[in-house]
């Protein structure tokens, strides 16, 4: 294993939320943007997506909602031009007290940001060596290396396959029980590296890749919060409003088209996930695994 590819000096400065809105036009076009509109972000990041409602009519109104306090500072320096027409709050989408009724449109974009991915101090990568952390909510007192170094060998191989969806879930758990303690991420993709068959060490991904998904799910309570969130959200929505939501793996788009249909408060828009166009993959590859789908108030 070359650990150079997993050690590589960064400067911190360099990791902002500037990142592209993903599906822009399509959620633009989706949520129906109209004048003096009500409008929720549940998942504001660096404000991308909420710039775009701010700027696409008149007299729109923002509440731009994350649980990470580095997200929402990013996202007030970039909307800060907006003066009162965003209300900025700091909770997990799950948390967050939905009002009935009141917004013309719901937009979740559940996406890992690169500043998380890229940040080496977030723990969330195994590109750069660094705590095993992972939590979006800092606040939170859960972290990756609770998980790794304190659940039993069945609990981490059932979230490496359930959340990572990693066939080798149990051999790898076997090696992290019997290697642990770890204390940073590239310690665990080199135990993980180790764990496999040499077939599977050089293949398409790294074989950590699945792994470090599943850590993070578990460590956020991703799917069980995406639950939460389809199952309040739609009440918040006036007659005829819109809600969009934006997935990135097959965990998350499963329970988005089951909630979504499932709701007794919506219509489906979107038969099919909408997806990224090839020009706009070219211009931001982060958006070639997203899936748009979006249903309307009954």
């Amino acid at each position: 294993m070359n650990k150079s590819n997993l050690q590589t000096p960064t400067d911190l400065d360099e990791f902002t939320f500037s990142h592209i809105p993903v599906l822009s036009q399509e959620v633009i076009t989706g949520l129906n943007i109209q004048p003096g509109g009500n409008y929720l972000d549940l998942t504001v990041g660096g404000g991308g997506h909420s710039r775009l409602i701010l700027t696409s009519s008149e007299n729109t109104k923002v509440t731009a909602v994350d649980q990470d306090l580095d997200a929402l500072n990013a996202a007030k320096d970039n909307l800060a031009e907006f003066g009162e027409r965003v209300n900025f709050v700091h909770s997990n989408f799950a948390n967050y007290q939905f009002p009935e009724n009141i917004y013309d449109g719901i937009l979740a974009d559940l996406g890992v940001s690169s500043y998380h991915l890229d940040n080496p101090e977030r723990g969330f990568s195994f590109r750069n060596t660094a705590d095993l952390d992972m939590r979006m909510n800092q606040q939170q007192s859960l972290t990756a290396a609770d998980i790794i170094n304190e659940w039993d060998e069945q609990e981490l191989a059932n979230i490496f396959f359930k959340y990572g969806e990693e066939r080798l879930s149990r051999k790898i758990a076997r090696r992290i029980v019997e290697k642990r303690p770890f204390q940073t991420t590239t310690e665990l993709a080199e135990a993980i590296f180790y764990s496999v068959p040499p077939k599977y060490r050089y293949g398409r991904i790294h074989p950590a890749t699945r792994v470090f998904q599943g850590l993070r799910i578990a460590v956020n309570d991703e799917l069980q919060v995406l639950e939460n969130l389809i199952e309040k959200a739609p009440r918040s929505l006036v007659e005829g409003g819109k809600i969009a939501i934006i997935s990135f793996h097959s965990l998350e788009d499963r329970i988005v088209k089951h909630g979504l249909r499932g709701s007794d408060f919506l219509k489906v828009l979107t038969k099919k996930p909408i997806i990224a166009t090839e020009e706009e993959i070219k211009e931001n590859p982060r958006s070639r695994s997203a899936k748009l789908r979006i249903a309307e108030r009954k």
